[in-house]
């Protein structure tokens, strides 16, 4: 591919991570934005994804380098450009000739103001490509305040921090195997690890479905819950479906319940790929009644989802904490009526995504002080480190944890005993 092929292709990318951030900016997940380039090449649009996901990562730094090299607040459409160019010199290692060219060219692309804007761009990012040395001092992008608070209330703030480096590091690819292994690093709590940006379908034991992407602390719930063949359970909000396959790879008899019905669709592509089964039922876990008591539910609730920051940088952007109170509400209603699905003696284990207190320890706490007659039982499973249970029981998660193996989601995962004899 000669030198103008691969500018245009690169200039195709950046435009559409352009329109990406954009999209952020105005209230939507990179999912939603997604359509915004689904015309470009595979490859283009993969490019336009990660070159996002690493701005939103670093928007903050970015910022912070530029704003002594400003002589004004420059307009959304610059600002977007000159972050773009800033992270692919700083962080991603881009030859800053090629990426401050590329910047000027996307600004000539503009119109009105924009193309004006060309000469500004072009002087500042020549003075950004020399600041390496200012760019390594820079703390990582801070969570938002309402987030950030309770977290170093709970941990402290050099947890906190820890916390913030590892949601700019990003993500790895973790795996779980149906039985025996899969492709990547064995880790100790049963899951394999690959690198980021790992082409998945062109992995060894995909097309047969030999296991199915999940991330290890997503997988510790089912670990936790420890099915076993012939029991029934019931995952109550079951889409993707990783659960839902974890049940079914255990040899349990499994309903896998959702809301939403093309949500539900996708967790029987997942259940076919992999050659499991599970009785799938669209239905509202608040409304759906069994018609004998299980001997286990598992409810991932919904949640704020700020244990996932890792692989979805932009939540903290286009959220505020103000649908906290409401989500913790949700989930007791779920897990009340979780628990009245169960038999005598059976077990629910509760989990959500969420670095909030009020979606994991609080409501553990509002959860046994509405049911006296719960046991919580330890949280414990294969790799389990001590330091990672609370003093209830639970196993708290948290992203910062394994460092030196890429870290894990933020995850809350309780497991408790209802009265009664086991049966």
């Amino acid at each position: 591919m000669d030198k103008t092929r691969k500018m245009e292709r690169g200039d195709a990318a950046r435009q559409g991570a352009l329109k990406l951030l954009a999209a952020v900016e105005d209230g939507a997940t990179l999912d939603e934005a997604g359509a915004l380039i689904e015309r470009l090449p595979p490859a283009d649009r993969a490019r336009a994804r990660r070159l996002a996901l690493e701005v939103l990562r670093r928007g903050w730094r970015a910022d912070a380098l530029l704003e002594p090299m400003l002589a004004r607040k420059p307009r959304p459409d610059i600002r977007r450009i000159l972050r773009l160019a800033t992270v692919e010199m700083l962080a991603l290692g881009e030859a800053p000739h090629g990426a401050v060219n590329a910047a000027v060219t996307l600004c000539r692309g503009l119109s009105g103001k924009g193309q004006a804007a060309a000469g500004m761009v072009n002087a500042v990012l020549r003075k950004a490509a020399a600041a390496q040395d200012a760019w390594a001092k820079l703390p990582p992008q801070k969570m938002p305040d309402w987030l950030r608070a309770p977290v170093a209330a709970a941990w402290g703030r050099d947890v906190t921090r820890a916390i913030e480096a590892a949601h700019e590091a990003g993500a790895p690819l973790d795996l779980t195997a149906k039985a025996g292994d899969a492709p990547g690093e064995a880790l100790p709590t049963g899951s394999f690890r690959l690198p980021s940006g790992t082409q998945v379908s062109a992995l060894e034991g995909y097309d047969s479905g030999d296991w199915w992407v999940q991330d290890a602390a997503a997988a510790m719930a089912v670990r936790v819950l420890d099915p076993q063949p012939g029991e029934r359970i019931a995952d109550l909000c079951a889409a993707p479906g990783g659960k839902t396959m974890q049940l079914a790879a255990a040899g349990a008899e499994v309903i896998a319940l959702d809301i939403s019905e093309s949500r539900l669709a996708r967790v029987a592509e997942n259940l076919a790929r992999c050659g499991l089964s599970a009785k799938l039922v669209a239905a509202d876990a608040l409304e759906w009644r069994t018609d004998a008591p299980l001997d286990a539910v598992l409810l991932d609730a919904p949640c704020s989802a700020t244990g996932t920051i890792r692989r979805h940088p932009e939540l903290p952007l286009i959220r505020d904490g103000s649908a906290i109170a409401e989500l913790a509400d949700l989930q007791a209603r779920l897990i009340d009526h979780a628990l009245s699905l169960l038999k005598p003696g059976g077990r629910l284990v509760f989990a959500t995504c969420s670095l909030h207190p009020a979606e994991g320890e609080e409501q553990l706490t509002a959860t046994l002080a509405r049911h006296p007659d719960l046991t919580v039982e330890p949280a414990t499973a294969p790799g389990v480190e001590p330091g990672w249970l609370t003093e209830s029981g639970a196993l708290r998660l948290r992203p910062d944890l394994w460092p030196e193996r890429g870290g894990m989601d933020g995850f809350f995962i309780a497991r408790l005993r209802k009265s009664g004899v086991k049966s």
